[in-house]
């Protein structure tokens, strides 16, 4: 009977895997134009400030997908669409090998890629032997009760909290696997009382329900947006945030990996500044899909591909290291390997290693993980608002993820990279980084006050002022009397040129007819050119 059993069960395992994950790639994307003329149908306007703001030029990536293509692909027979992204002008589908190679007699089909490498015409790289381990982390739980300060105080954060930067204007995206309790509990009622809940989605269920499915991303908000006084207060309390399901909890699947990037691409659309993932990704129920370690890095697997993306439109990416620094393959996974992320990792109340944590470097000898927060009994609120404390990289991220919004609240002229820089250069290794620490735990204090030393120097360097700014009605332009003229010329969000004059003497402008957001001036005289950006309120 044994022996039956066995074979029953292998059996329904080679079914299971005869449905291949694969990612079809198209040729084109013929509404590129059409996004060009009307961005804001596909980009809220706060996502094209931020790009703005920081240089970033609207592409083809941001365009949407060819709606006509995804219609038609859908009708192949035996072939399911799961997930889908514009970035890289792909979908996730699942099917039969067979089925799925059919899908390539589609004209606009450029190229089909599968989640087994085995089957892209190349060698097969060598399995993980490592037994899937669950992507929401696993966590040590006690119901000591306590206060949020030592995860703060660690990094110095109390400083910016004490001058009210507390991610205040900053939106923060939280990718993860549920939200239970969180639109019911106390540790959260501040967060939809002072209206910091924007909203969510599940992309594994394809609903607008986020308040289920899973306890994991409750306990990670709470390190950031939870607040019980003289119990638990989070890193970015007043921050906003957006909640998205991407874990799949019932399977260990490359799918999630497609999930996560349509979330990012969802929360640039909204305009985030951040997004905190406390999920990780290397082997899979399919071992013929897992990774290696020779694949980190920096920019092979699909959800590093989409987090290097994600930077590249002006946001930050914080991710959790890993809790798999004691088993045989104890390095950093996806996304966290990824060039552009900042990668967690975990320490005790004290600063020392938490032995759990993922360790570096990436396989082409980068220094992961980037940083160190508490990660070894961190205060969280659980599912029916009990403070208490728990164990995982997946604590430590939100805990810094946070503290970057209030830092970048401080210093809000900052691109994503110059704030990511400031935060490493204020660790304490920075200086001799290592395996185990990366650069080490951040001093947000000495973070903000080189950043706002840089920031004013800059400003010293700078020949001419422009006065308000953010402006309302008008805008004045003055600059040295040993300046006798300048060219000023302003832009709007889509390069377009807005507004261009040669100024021989101070000069007001009305910007009353300006649509409000961001725009990127130039002015230019014989001994100098400044560059900034205008906000039109």
């Amino acid at each position: 009977m044994r022996k039956i059993v066995v074979i029953v069960v292998l059996g329904l395992v080679q079914m299971v895997w005869a449905q291949e994950d694969a990612w079809v790639y198209f040729n084109d994307k013929p509404n590129v134009q059409a996004f060009f003329d009307n961005p804001l149908g596909e980009l809220s306007q706060r996502a094209l400030d931020r790009r703005q703001a920081q240089g970033m030029a609207l592409n083809d990536t941001d365009a949407p997908i060819e709606s006509s293509y995804i219609t038609q692909l859908a009708t192949a027979p035996g072939v399911t669409i799961m997930a889908q992204s514009k970035w890289f002008n792909c979908v996730h589908v699942r099917g039969a090998y067979s089925d799925i190679q059919n899908v390539l007699t589609f004209p606009f089909v450029h190229h089909i890629h599968y989640a087994d490498n085995s089957l892209n015409l190349k060698m097969a790289t060598h399995v993980p032997s490592v037994k899937p381990f669950h992507k929401t982390m696993e966590v040590q739980t006690s119901f000591n009760y306590g206060n949020s300060a030592n995860q703060i105080e660690m990094m110095n954060g109390q400083y910016l909290h004490q001058a009210n930067d507390t991610g205040s204007g900053k939106i923060i995206a939280v990718l993860d696997a549920g939200f239970i309790g969180v639109n019911t509990i106390s540790p959260f009622s501040r967060m939809f009382t002072q209206g910091h809940y924007l909203g969510g989605y599940n992309f594994v269920a394809g609903t607008t329900d986020v308040f289920s499915t899973h306890n994991h991303g409750t306990m990670t908000l709470s390190c950031m947006a939870g607040y019980v006084d003289g119990q638990l207060v989070g890193t970015a309390p007043d921050a906003d945030y957006y909640l998205y399901i991407t874990e799949d909890v019932n399977s260990e699947n490359p799918v999630e990996e497609s999930y996560w990037v349509q979330a990012a691409e969802q929360a640039d659309r909204v305009g985030a500044d951040i997004i905190s993932t406390s999920l990780g990704y290397f082997a899979f129920d399919n071992p013929n899909y897992g990774h290696t370690y020779a694949d980190m890095t920096g920019n092979e697997a699909f959800a590093s591909k989409g987090a290097n993306m994600a930077f590249s439109k002006g946001m930050i990416v914080v991710a959790s290291a890993g809790n798999d620094g004691g088993s045989d393959e104890p390095h950093i996974g996806v996304p966290a390997e990824a060039t552009h992320v900042l990668a967690v990792g975990a320490v005790d109340s004290v600063r020392n290693y938490a032995p759990f944590s993922s360790v570096g470097p990436s396989y082409d000898g980068r220094i992961k993980p980037d940083v160190m927060a508490k990660g070894y009994a961190t205060t969280v609120s659980d599912t029916s608002g009990n403070i208490m404390t728990a164990s995982g990289t997946s604590f430590s991220c939100p805990v810094m993820a946070g503290m970057i919004a209030s830092f970048w609240q401080a210093v809000p002229q900052l691109s994503n990279q110059q704030v990511i820089d400031f935060v490493k250069q204020s660790a304490d290794r920075y200086s001799n980084p290592d395996t185990l620490y990366g650069y080490g735990i951040p001093n947000f204090q000495q973070a903000l006050t080189t950043a706002l030393l840089t920031v004013s120097e800059q400003h010293e360097t700078n020949s001419f002022l422009i006065t308000p700014n953010p402006a309302e009605h008008d805008i004045t332009v003055s600059w040295p009397e040993e300046i006798s003229a300048a060219t000023f010329t302003c832009y709007n969000t889509l390069g377009q040129l807005v507004y261009q004059e040669t100024l021989t003497t101070q000069r007001t402008i009305a910007v009353d007819s300006w649509n409000t957001g961001v725009y990127l001036y130039k002015i230019e005289s014989a001994r100098s050119t400044q560059t900034g950006k205008i906000i039109k309120k």
